[in-house]
């Protein structure tokens, strides 16, 4: 999978040392950066954001440990949930067509005060085998 061009000619969607010391220690399964990104709201509330449907592109990284799955958008964590938090369970894994995996799940479900749901979509050729890391396959 190519990496966006950001990646190519900044760095932009490369894994901070500080993320990539943590995931390192905790043992990586999978782990790609630099990919294309996106989050999507649907019927979005939180205090002074509502948006019925907004999408916004980023260029990022993703990484699956013994631990944990880690999502960084830019250098910021959008996704950063242990393996063995019962919110994993509520979010919802798929791939989408060969390359891009979806993780969906309620925007409360992290935030008490936020509803709606979030989609993040990570393109990258790791993508079934992200659903199989998670035991969603």
């Amino acid at each position: 999978m190519s990496k966006t061009l950001l990646y190519r000619l900044f760095g932009v969607g490369r894994m901070p040392a500080q993320w990539r010391t943590s995931i390192e220690s905790e043992g990586v399964v999978l782990f790609d950066e630099g990919i294309g990104g996106s989050i999507t709201y649907r019927d979005f509330i939180a205090p002074g954001r509502r948006s019925s449907w907004r999408k916004v592109a980023f260029s990022g990284s993703i990484a699956l440990t013994k631990t944990r799955l880690l999502a960084l958008q830019y250098a910021n964590p959008a996704i950063n949930v242990p393996l063995d938090d019962p919110r994993l369970h509520q979010m919802q894994f798929s791939v989408e067509g060969k390359d891009k995996f979806l993780v969906t799940f309620n925007a409360n479900l992290f935030h008490s005060d936020w509803s709606g749901t979030i989609e993040y979509r990570f393109r990258t050729s790791q993508a079934p085998a992200l659903l199989k890391g998670l035991g969603k396959s």
